[in-house]
């Protein structure tokens, strides 16, 4: 019904950028109408009343027409598909966290301690036979789930890894340090968040923490990879670099932030001029 509606003739679609708003933008593309995307957070600050279908199209309308609003492309499947495979396994990763601290917390109860670390969950397999039989049926399920999890979570990665080797621009970005399995690059460094919040008023300015205002799931790799290279650097690095000077001058993860900056900054560059 709607597809129809918009099959009579060319128009201007403005849609914000959330959950099934690319199929949509694919679906629209084929009559031959423009379509513009927006994140949401740059619409809301437009939304003058409560959440209705109404308000949110007046904001939308009046945050399309401003000059300096920036649009989203639309995803191709292959880049959702990819997107799907990650969050999957990111759910995976935090699923397995969730159910090891839940083994460690109920066996605590009858006096059986592990060390820190998922490696160590597995290892309290063996002494289950000290919890009363009444405990011993949960946990054993909770353990159960656990091998689960983390063979499919393997699977996963597996897969991730695959589709990483097929792509030659994911091969282009494996080569900047600190990047691999774990308009201007400016303004990805900002839409990412890793760049300070500044405030400035009274003529005085001052440069708060990140943002964190982008897209929290490539900030986190971002931040993990950079704190890996300092890691290694700091062991068997060169002494006089960029990133001993700041090491020497900040703390580890403030160091560890504007690297991750100057990756992403890196990683614009490679995508845009190869």
């Amino acid at each position: 019904m709607l597809l129809a509606f918009f099959e009579k003739q060319p128009r201007i679609l403005n849609m914000e950028a959330c959950g099934g708003a690319h199929d949509w933008a694919h679906r629209f593309q084929g009559p031959g109408h423009d379509i513009q995307l927006m994140p949401p957070s740059y619409v809301k600050p437009y939304v003058k009343c409560g959440k209705t279908n109404a308000a949110d199209a007046a904001a939308i309308f009046e945050a399309v027409r401003r000059p300096s609003m920036l649009l989203a492309a639309a995803k191709s499947q292959a880049c959702s598909s990819v997107l799907v495979l990650n969050r999957a396994r990111d759910l995976l990763v935090r699923q397995r966290t969730q159910i090891g601290n839940a083994i460690r917390a109920h066996i605590t109860e009858f006096g059986v301690i592990a060390a820190k670390g998922a490696q160590n969950v597995d290892r309290l397999r063996t002494q289950l036979l000290q919890l009363p039989e009444v405990a011993l049926s949960p946990v054993s399920l909770l353990f159960e789930q656990l091998v689960n999890t983390n063979t499919w979570t393997e699977q996963l990665t597996c897969e991730i890894e695959a589709t990483h080797a097929q792509y030659e621009t994911c091969q282009r970005l494996a080569t900047i340090p600190g990047v691999g399995t774990l308009d201007c690059a400016r303004d990805y460094a900002v839409w990412l968040g890793l760049t300070p919040k500044p405030h400035t008023t009274g003529g005085k300015q001052r440069m708060r923490r990140i943002s964190k205002m982008g897209n929290r799931y490539i900030r986190r790799p971002l931040y993990l990879g950079a704190m890996s290279q300092i890691i290694v650097r700091s062991r068997c690095g060169p002494k006089h670099s960029w990133l001993s000077d700041m090491l020497a001058r900040k703390k580890m993860k403030v160091v560890a932030i504007a690297l991750a900056r100057r990756m992403a900054r890196t990683i614009f560059a490679v995508l845009r001029d190869g």
